[in-house]
């Protein structure tokens, strides 16, 4: 009983409340970010090779095999106010560092490989060759896209919005860099965590854990219905009635005068 009061009194806490909140606002920029960038990208890397596609490639899957901290380290180096494109953004007051726009950079970069990679093998495989009969049919690479390709790699798509999108809520490294962890602007509620863990507070970190566990078993689960609602892609089965049925319509063609 003590311990489930305990419990209440920590997710009643303002300063939980705010990081839900921020929270709950990075994951839904995040998605909306991850839904136009995946299926550009995946579009892109999944046609002929073009000059700098190999770069390209790298820098897209660069946050999944690269240390979360180091990645957000070069990010620091490059959105820093001194960075390369830091000064630019800065000299029209458009800062990342320590702001909520960082956040959501943070979760955005940090998500994108598993939204991109599932997509782009989608897209390489049977879409493509989906996309090569629409041409012939005389459809424009607009219709293509959005009415032949997207409709194909729904499954795909579901599946790398959501293993995207449970990556970016557990994101603390590159957060780190570039949001800081500024109680009451910049705090999510992994660096909640991370700060109840840090101050000795275990108890307040395992009810945040406990928290976060169930919203990624919920996105767990979310994966696994919509893999089922959305079947597999298979490839066309030849009309054998109508192949079988030519033969006697020769036939009897013959008998014609």
């Amino acid at each position: 009983m003590l311990l489930l009061t305990n419990a209440t009194a920590t997710l009643l806490d303002p300063g939980i409340s705010f990081s839900l909140w921020l929270t709950a606002r990075v994951v839904l920029l995040t998605l909306a970010l991850h839904l136009i960038a995946g299926l550009l990208l995946g579009y892109l890397l999944s046609r002929n090779p073009f000059p700098g596609r190999g770069l390209l490639d790298a820098f897209v899957t660069l946050p999944l095999v690269f240390p979360p901290i180091a990645t957000g380290f070069a990010l620091l180096l490059l959105f820093g106010r001194q960075g390369l494109l830091g000064s630019w953004l800065e000299s029209m007051d458009l800062g990342l560092i320590f702001t909520f726009p960082g956040v959501v950079t943070a979760a955005f970069i940090a998500g994108l490989p598993l939204v991109v990679k599932p997509i782009q093998t989608a897209m390489e495989s049977a879409a493509l060759r989906l996309g090569e009969v629409a041409r012939t049919l005389g459809k424009n690479e607009f219709k293509i896209f959005f009415l032949v390709l997207i409709p194909n790699i729904r499954r795909a798509l579901a599946t790398g919005l959501t293993l995207g999108l449970g990556r970016s809520l557990g994101e603390v490294g590159i957060t780190l860099m570039l949001g800081g962890n500024i109680a009451g602007k910049t705090n999510t509620l992994s660096l909640e965590i991370y700060n109840a863990v840090f101050s000795g507070d275990f108890q307040r970190a395992g009810v945040l854990s406990v928290l976060l566990g169930l919203i990624s078993l919920g996105i767990f689960f979310m994966l696994r219905r919509l893999s089922h609602r959305c079947p597999a892609d298979k490839p066309p089965r030849p009309n054998t009635n109508k192949t079988m049925s030519q033969p006697s319509q020769a036939q009897h063609s013959t008998h014609l005068p």
